[in-house]
């Protein structure tokens, strides 16, 4: 891979020195390094080179359009390479949020609230062409959560494992109609920070993007960062806000805690199941 990047800079930045080149992630789709320490560059892991370059090619634009209409920072393009599947972007300063907690969160909320506001009720249109549609029904949800609790069951504490099945005994809510254009994935570990001012530095990763549930992108405020920021950043968001809203928000919170816990024990990425066991008490309390 790093034969790979290397070449796609020197294509489309000639003459630029490679003094570093650090690996920062990947998963399946994808893998993401740093260079230099000032540009970040994801490589797609798509073999088929047709999905490979419609995939960059509509990321790309979709970075374009949700500059127009973002409140908050996001990776500015530096270059998409469509063949190679690779997008280039000046790295964006602060530190995950998710690792680096700020000492005051409350500071977060207003910018998360008009940020999202913003983001939801962006024009459809402008964003149908762009990213897929994320309607998987709740049930679907309900029992990927019951499957990954019983992961997870033996690792909870005995006072919120009650908690936990209390929820997967409940019927889901019902399904809404609503849908706006989501980052889709805003866990704390996407929103960069400033720790020392608690202030949000940017917004990185929108390979998930979708048209969805609103929700969606609430649900992972409230389980990153608990009931009060939560309705904090309520009172400067724009969007629809409904009890159905809500009951939704809370359903989602709770299955994505679910696979957060599953996921960092599973892949031993202890920050995650750390963080989640840390907050099962406010994402599963009653409201």
């Amino acid at each position: 891979m790093t034969n790979e990047i290397r070449a796609v800079l020197t294509r489309h930045l000639p003459g630029y020195e490679i003094r570093s080149l650090a690996k920062l992630g990947g998963g399946l789709d994808n893998v993401v390094y740093e260079v230099n320490g000032e540009l970040v560059v994801r490589l797609s892991r798509q073999a088929d080179p047709a999905r490979r370059g419609d995939s960059t090619r509509r990321e790309a634009e979709l970075l374009a359009a949700v500059t127009e209409l973002s409140t908050l920072r996001i990776p500015e393009l530096v270059f998409a390479d469509v063949e190679a599947g690779a997008l280039a972007y000046a790295k964006l300063p602060g530190l995950p949020l998710n690792e680096h907690p700020v000492p005051e969160p409350a500071r977060l909320a207003a910018p998360l609230g008009e940020f999202l506001g913003r983001l939801h009720q962006a024009p459809l249109e402008t964003f149908e062409h762009l990213a897929p549609r994320d309607t998987e029904p709740a049930t679907t949800w309900l029992d990927e959560a019951e499957q990954r609790f019983r992961e997870i069951a033996g690792n909870l504490p005995t006072a919120t494992r009650g908690l936990v099945e209390d929820f997967l005994g409940q019927p889901p809510p019902p399904e809404t109609h609503t849908v706006t254009f989501c980052h889709n994935d805003l866990g704390a570990e996407h929103l960069l920070v400033d720790v020392e001012a608690s202030t949000i530095t940017g917004v990185i990763d929108w390979t998930d993007a979708a048209i969805a549930d609103p929700a969606h992108d609430l649900a992972l405020i409230y389980r990153d960062l608990g009931p009060e920021i939560f309705d904090l950043t309520l009172a400067h968001y724009e969007g629809e806000w409904t009890n159905a809203h809500r009951e939704r928000t809370l359903f989602y919170a709770r299955c994505a805690l679910i696979e957060d816990i599953a996921y960092g024990l599973r892949t031993g990425a202890r920050v995650y199941a750390e963080a989640g066991l840390d907050h099962l008490a406010w994402t599963f309390a009653q409201p």
